[in-house]
Order: C-alpha cells, then structure tokens, then sequence
C-alpha cells in the first residue's frame, strides 16, 4: 500500500492535524485500493503558495551555476530512484511493467537532463542596443496541474523548467496517479531544492485545482488535461490576469499517402494509436487511407492489433494494461457502442473484455474501418485504444477532413516523397507533425493549436512561458 497522507510544503511533509478526506486510489488491473491521498482544501493551498512566495525571491536571484548543480543532484537521485518511480506507475495507472521500466519512468529524467542542457546555453540577457538591454526574468509562483496517463511525464515538463528559470511552484497531481507525484518530491527533497520552491498538495481539480487557478499570488498557471477542464482553468484565472498555458486534448489525424510504404505505415501507425491503452493526447486516433485502399488498411490494423496481448500489467508477457480508472473505463466503452451503432464497421475488438481479463478495466483493442469524419468517433477524443481508418479520394481531401477538427495537437504523414511530405505537414494546422513514423526527442516543443491549448513545453522552448520580458533602456549610457 503507499499512503501518502502529508503535503510537501515548505521543505517539509506537512500532516494535517484537522480530520478530512481520504482519497482512495484504485488500482486498474485489480480494481482494489492500492494506497491513499488526502483531499487538500484551500488552506492547504493557500500554506503551499505562501511558502512558494517566499522562496522566490531567494531562488529568482540564484545564478545559473547554482541552479544547474541543483539539477545534476536531482538528476543523479532520479536516476537511482528510477525503479520505485515505475513501479508507482504501474501501481497507480496501469502502466505495463515494460512500458513504466522503458517509457513512463525515463521520461522525468528525459525532460530533468534536456533542461540542464538548455539551461547551459540559454541567455538570460541580450543587448539589444547600445542604448538597451533586453532580459528575460523568472515569472514568479507557478500553479502545476497535470494528468494521469502520462503522470511523471507532465510533472516533470513542468517542474523542471521551472527550476532551471528560477521560479517557484506548488504542484497538484492527479489524484487518479499520485504516487509519482509523491516520489518525485521525494527526489527533489533528498537533493536539496531550496524551501518552498516545490510545493505538493494533493486532491481533486474542484477544490484544489480552481483555488491555485484563482489564487492572486499565483503568477502563472500550466495545466495539462480535457479541453474542458482547461476551459475552466482559464475562466478561473482571467480576473488575476495570470499566465495561463495549457496542453488539452487532440484527435490526431495520421495521412498515409498514395505513395507510402503502405503496410509499413498502416502497422506501425496502429501501434502507436494503441500506445499507452491509447491514453495519450497526441495518439494518431484518425488513419486517413485512399477509399480504393480502406479494405487493405483495415487487414493490415488488424494484423497489427493480434500482436497485442492485453492483461495484468505486472506480467511480462503482457503488453498492454487497463484503461487508467473506472469512468473513463465506461466512457471508452461507450464510444465504441456509440461507433458500432452509427454503421462503422467493427474489423476487430468491441465492448466485451478481452479473454482472461474479468476483473480489472481492460479493454480490446479495437479498430474501426469505413468511418466518415462526422461521426462521433472521429470527432470526440476517445483516450483508449481504438482506431478509426477513414477514406479520402486526393491529398486535397486528405488535408481537409485532417484539419476539420476543433484540435491541433499532432498531425501524422507518410510518404516516400519527401518534399510532398513536407508540403503536406507545412497544411496542416497542428503543433507538431510527424513525417514517416521519425522518432522525437525531448528538445522538440510540444503543444497545441485551436483547443489543443497555448504555450509549448519540452528544451528551449519550454522556457519561454516561464519567463517574462523585461527591456531596460539606457542601461548602457551613463547620466
């Protein structure tokens, strides 16, 4: 069991000493409480954002050599942490032993390292003339709230530029996925970041997330989530005029053009839809094939579908977990009814469970052929792991039903014509387009267009939102 009933605030774990509530986090694979959380309340974010106050003035000043030292001890931890910070993975969302081990886990320590190497070569200050210097300054106390499918993950896309700039923040996890969370603070602790530069509260967005949105001294909000919820993070935001930077969802469309590697692109582009139990907002969920190629498309999803072997996630064997919790269990379930009975057609998968998998909140992989970009499968983010191949007749078309979604997180093209690839991905409104299946890295900017959210996270460009800009003139002429 991991019972987590302390806040970290303040360079401290801070135990309620009042009676509240108990947050019981389930394990999907099991359907059993693997451990607890507590439900924070507006006095314990009002303590985490104080505590973030007052640390920054101290740790706005610190030099860059101080705060990469910070980031090498953090890094060094992690990296001897990495086991306990996957198993919590698994443990808290379902992740599969090899996918927490290979995937989940790596990925805080992907964005704790890509941050020390752009903090390295990043300036703070630029002369813009001989009469004026430009400098970017740490924003101040930011608000962190961030997801379940990919937990570690946003945490540490957020916290990690966030040190490296100077801020200060206060974090609240998912309270579906805390565990990382917890182990990440741990981390932090042992290495020594400064009181109250990282604060945790644990608890549910109505409470404690619309308080840290709304909070006055809350300089800058970053959310990751449902375009919903980042809709009212925002309302909650607007009358402080903080910062509010967001990454919500997506209804990626993959285009696999007439001259591709066609099987190639089909198999891997199934995979990858499927990637996470299809928990993953940037999952190429729309397979958009030529019509005279639909029936080929949908053999090739399903060739690649009978490689998956869903089951418990602690298995090796298994290569596929749950769906992370019960709601969003039923409302996979529910879309893929809701698919079935608007005349797609079912090329493998469905509503029922897979073969051996009575308890827990697993879910067939299922592939869906034939599909028009009207339907309610094509149009709402499903977040588990279904595929829809829908048909075009020209690459004009292929564009068009691409970017006829209210979301713009990725795009995805295949081709072996390069330069029509990239005049292809150049007309798509997305924040990220990927030719060829090419692998990424933790440099690249990640974010969205339209209601994908604002603001980019990842290297570089992760720092832009955390700083703000300040121009001095006359700061090279004297009186």
């Amino acid at each position: 069991m991991h019972n987590y009933k302390a806040f970290y605030i303040d360079g401290n774990w801070v135990i309620p000493s009042d009676e509240r509530d108990v947050i019981k986090v389930i394990n999907p694979a099991t359907e059993e409480t693997v451990g607890e959380v507590l439900q924070g309340t507006h006095e314990d974010v009002d303590s985490a954002v104080a505590a973030a106050k007052r640390a920054f003035d101290g740790y706005s000043q610190s030099t860059k050599s101080e705060r990469l030292e910070l980031l090498t001890r953090i890094i060094e931890i992690y990296e001897r942490r990495m086991p306990d910070m996957a198993q919590a993975i698994t443990d808290e969302m379902g992740a599969t032993k090899k996918l927490a081990i290979d995937d989940q886990a790596p990925c805080g320590l992907g964005h704790l390292r890509t941050a020390y190497e752009a903090l390295k070569n990043y300036n703070f200050e630029n002369k813009l003339s001989d009469n004026t210097t430009v400098f970017k300054e740490p924003i101040g106390v930011c608000a962190f709230i961030t997801p379940w499918n990919w937990p570690i993950n946003q945490i540490a896309a957020k916290v990690a530029p966030a040190l490296a700039t100077g801020c200060t923040c206060v974090l609240k996890p998912s309270e579906l996925a805390p565990f990382s969370a917890h182990v990440f603070a741990e981390i932090l602790h042992e290495a020594g970041v400064p009181k109250g530069v990282f604060n945790l509260v644990d608890g549910n967005g109505i409470i404690v997330g619309a308080h840290l949105s709304s909070h006055p001294d809350v300089d800058m909000v970053s959310f990751t989530g449902s375009t919903r919820a980042g809709i009212e993070v925002a309302k909650a935001a607007a009358p402080t005029v903080k910062r509010v930077t967001q990454e919500l969802g997506g209804k990626s469309a993959n285009i696999i053009l007439d001259d591709a590697d066609f099987e190639t692109a089909v198999f891997k582009g199934t995979l990858h839809c499927m990637g996470n139990v299809g928990q993953s907002c940037n999952s190429p969920t729309r397979m958009l094939v030529p019509h005279y190629r639909m029936e080929e498309a949908a053999e090739v999803a399903a060739k690649a579908v009978s490689k998956l072997r869903v089951g418990d996630p602690t298995n090796a064997d298994k290569n596929m977990g749950p769906i992370a919790y019960d709601l969003q269990y039923e409302k996979v379930k529910g879309l893929i009814q809701k698919a079935i009975d608007e005349g797609t057609t079912l090329v493998c998968g469905g509503t029922d469970k897979p073969e051996g998998c009575e308890k827990g909140y697993f879910v067939k992989p299922t592939v869906f052929s034939h599909v028009t970009n009207d339907m309610t499968i094509a149009k709402e983010e499903v977040f588990g792991p279904v595929l829809s191949i829908i048909g075009y007749d020209n690459e004009a078309e292929a564009i068009q039903i691409a970017n006829d979604t209210p979301y713009g997180l990725a795009a995805y093209v295949s081709s072996s014509d390069l330069p029509r690839a990239r005049r292809v991905a150049s007309k798509l409104r997305a924040g990220q387009v990927i030719i060829n299946n090419s692998a990424g890295d933790y440099n690249v900017p990640f974010g969205g267009y339209k209601q994908s959210g604002n603001g980019r996270e990842k290297g570089e460009y992760g720092f832009e939102d955390f700083l703000e800009i300040k121009a001095i003139i006359g700061y090279n002429v004297a009186g």
